[in-house]
C-alpha cells in the first residue's frame, strides 16, 4: 500500500506534462524570429490524466475510453489560433508569457501535491 501510492504517480506525471509543455515553450520563445515557425503546445495533463504508463484508467467494457491509450503526457503538437506576422511565424511572446506562467503553477501544484503526500505518509508512521 505505501510502496507507490497512486497519488504520487499523479504528482510525478503531472510535473513531467508541465516540463514537457515548458519544453515546447521555450523551443517556441527560441524562434520567435524563425520564418514559418508554427507555435507548438503540449495538452494540458486535465486532458490527458489516466493516458500515462502506470496511470491509465481501467475500462469496464469494450469500447470504454477508446482512444485515451494512445495518448501521451508529453504530446507536443501545434498549437492551434493565434495570429501570423507577415514572415509565417505564429509565436506571440506576450502569449508565451502567459502559457509560462500557466504551466509553472501546475509544475509549482505538482511540488505542493508530493511535499504533502510525504507528509501524510511520514505522519502515518509516526515520524516528522
Amino acid at each position: 500500500m505505501f510502496e507507490s501510492p497512486e497519488v504520487m504517480g499523479m504528482a510525478s506525471a503531472l510535473a513531467r506534462n508541465a516540463g514537457a509543455r515548458l519544453g515546447a515553450i521555450a523551443e517556441n520563445v527560441a524562434n520567435a524570429d524563425t520564418p514559418g515557425y508554427r507555435a507548438k503546445d503540449g495538452k494540458h495533463f486535465a486532458d490527458v490524466y489516466g493516458a500515462g504508463p502506470g496511470l491509465s484508467l481501467r475500462a469496464t467494457r469494450p469500447g470504454h475510453l477508446a482512444g485515451a491509450a494512445g495518448e501521451s503526457f508529453t504530446a507536443i503538437s501545434d498549437r492551434a489560433g493565434g495570429h501570423m506576422s507577415p514572415n509565417g511565424n505564429k509565436v506571440s511572446l506576450e502569449g508565451e508569457m502567459v502559457a509560462a506562467a500557466d504551466v509553472r503553477r501546475d509544475h509549482d501544484f505538482a511540488l505542493t501535491i508530493y511535499k504533502t503526500s510525504l507528509g501524510i505518509l511520514r505522519a502515518s508512521l509516526g515520524r516528522r
